[in-house]
């Protein structure tokens, strides 16, 4: 370790106390893992409370079939990788799980689209943030973001199914104002 820096150690139990000299024994257990830089790995697993969202368990397939199992973007086809996005979140008031407010992404254009990098135009255009646009970096930036922009997205064949236009509006607008 460098000088000042300091690694806690827990958890510690306190075994022995000499209660005369005000000191504490501490036993620090069994060694943990050392990983190859010598920091300490702890492998130890916790249970976390989560809310789990009973509809996406229908929203995902219904969303996915209307889509082909595509990417609305750049039209991967690994169901796997692909998620059913919703156009206006689940805590809006008009984010209904249904397929008018879900559009199939793979996993980084999700990611992309929820942190306003990417938006949906309601002419079904994507429109990329202008700092990504001159941003210089990889491939997946160049062929994955960067290139998406002013392309149109895949729309499902039945017209019931097709992405809102008022909610595109309404999330274009969220995009825009965040850019």
């Amino acid at each position: 370790m460098a000088r000042g820096v300091y690694q806690a150690l827990y958890p510690v139990y306190l075994v022995q106390e000499d209660r005369e000299r005000h000191e504490f024994a501490v036993d620090l257990g069994a060694e943990p893992p050392v990983a190859a830089d010598g920091a300490a790995v702890d492998r130890r697993y916790a249970r976390r409370l989560t809310l789990h969202r009973l509809h996406q368990a229908i929203f995902r397939p219904k969303v996915l079939r209307a889509y082909e199992s595509r990417c609305a973007l750049c039209r991967l086809r690994h169901a796997p990788l692909l998620d059913a996005a919703h156009i206006l979140p689940d805590h809006h008031r008009r984010g209904e799980p249904v397929v008018p407010n879900g559009l199939a992404m793979c996993k980084i254009h999700h990611a992309a689209y929820d942190a306003n990098i990417i938006g949906i135009r309601p002419d079904r255009v994507v429109e990329v943030r202008e700092d990504i646009l001159i941003e210089i970096d990889g491939p997946m930036l160049r062929h994955g973001l960067q290139a998406m922009h002013e392309s149109a997205i895949f729309v499902p064949r039945s017209h019931r199914d097709r992405p809102d236009p008022t909610r595109l509006e309404e999330r274009y607008a969220e995009f825009r104002a965040a850019a």
